[in-house]
């Protein structure tokens, strides 16, 4: 085993996870931060993100503001799973990874991709509310540029119609796309943008993500044949193991990628990466570029293309220096509160 790959395993590799801890337990872990993001990306500028330190390591409490309790249930049997029951053993110990360029404008494209470092994918934000397909096609166009013979994929976050994904994707195909990520937000939407594109000769993959983290059912876009892969994220799956046995049960290839996380949460998506059977898809995981700081001296980046696995420590200092004001602090820790409860709540039959 390479010299600064991590102590495998951490904790028993079973399916059952482990015990709950106790919200006191949790809550005198807990530190809330809030990191500057480098630009706007996914309407926010700041990072909130409550991390807990349990006896295997951290763990990250991060889902969006949005997201009811229930659904922020998964992301904290996530955050319990790192700390108090460890990762899968790995297949794997370097983990290629693309670079992700937000809604900004062409021109920017440059600087963005430059913190990236040499990469051989590109994921692409379009369907920005606000911007127009220009907009979409001129960013497009300018990564191509930048790299003409990278792996290009382009992500909508569910934010067209479907004649206007089908307008949209036919256009932007035209650069050569890898895949477009949820172009709608609905599953039967996917299946219909991925037969007409079929029935225009388009051979474009369309790839699931909201269409998988957010249903009560992550298998249903398998079974209806709406996609060609998934997209993953270990937080809003509720944890590596069970995003494993999603990929495994859904049949289709998969594409780890994080949920903006700091460095902590980027560990837990390398570990899926590293553990999945097959891995065809350079992951987006190298998010943590976008974040202007994080919660470790030594970060979760690309080193040309790739992330080599390792574990990862909480720094007390940036912890100390990032720490999220008071009124937020209480924000995320009544949160927390809750989502314990709803976690711990007996499951209904």
């Amino acid at each position: 085993m390479p010299a600064d790959a991590p102590s495998q395993p951490r904790g028993k590799d079973s399916e059952k996870d482990a015990a709950l801890p106790s919200l006191d337990r949790l809550l005198a872990s807990a530190h809330v931060v809030s990191l500057p993001m480098r630009v706007k990306f996914r309407g926010i500028t700041q990072r909130e993100a409550l991390l807990l330190e349990g006896p295997l390591g951290w763990g990250e409490f991060c889902p969006f503001p949005e997201y009811g309790d229930a659904e922020a249930s998964r992301w904290l049997a996530a955050a319990v799973e790192a700390g108090w029951q460890g990762f899968p053993a790995p297949l794997r110990h370097v983990i290629p990874v693309n670079a992700t360029v937000p809604a900004v404008a062409a021109d920017r494209v440059p600087a963005v991709l430059a913190r990236f470092g040499r990469v051989d994918a590109v994921k692409i934000k379009v369907a920005e509310r606000g911007q127009t397909l220009d907009d979409d096609a001129a960013r497009v166009a300018a990564v191509r540029n930048a790299l003409p013979h990278a792996a290009i994929r382009v992500d909508a976050n569910g934010g067209w119609d479907v004649p206007t994904a089908v307008e949209a994707l036919t256009r932007l195909s035209a650069v050569g796309l890898e895949y477009a990520e949820q172009p709608v937000p609905d599953i039967e939407g996917l299946a219909e943008v991925r037969r007409r594109l079929r029935a225009a000769g388009i051979p474009l993959l369309i790839a699931a993500d909201e269409s998988v983290r957010k249903e009560d059912d992550p298998l249903r876009v398998a079974r209806a044949g709406a996609a060609d892969l998934i997209v993953v994220k270990v937080a809003p799956l509720g944890g590596v193991r069970r995003a494993l046995d999603i990929v495994a049960q859904a049949g289709l290839p998969a594409v780890v990628s994080s949920a903006l996380d700091t460095s902590v949460g980027i560990r837990a998506g390398l570990a899926l990466a590293a553990a999945l059977p097959e891995l065809p898809y350079a992951c987006g995981l190298g998010t943590v570029s976008l974040l202007a700081a994080d919660v470790t001296r030594d970060p979760l980046v690309a080193d040309d293309g790739a992330i080599r696995l390792r574990d990862v420590t909480a720094d007390a200092g940036l912890l100390e220096e990032f720490a999220a004001p008071a009124g937020r602090r209480d924000w995320w820790l009544d949160r927390l509160r809750r989502v314990h409860a709803a976690l711990a709540a007996p499951a209904q039959v």
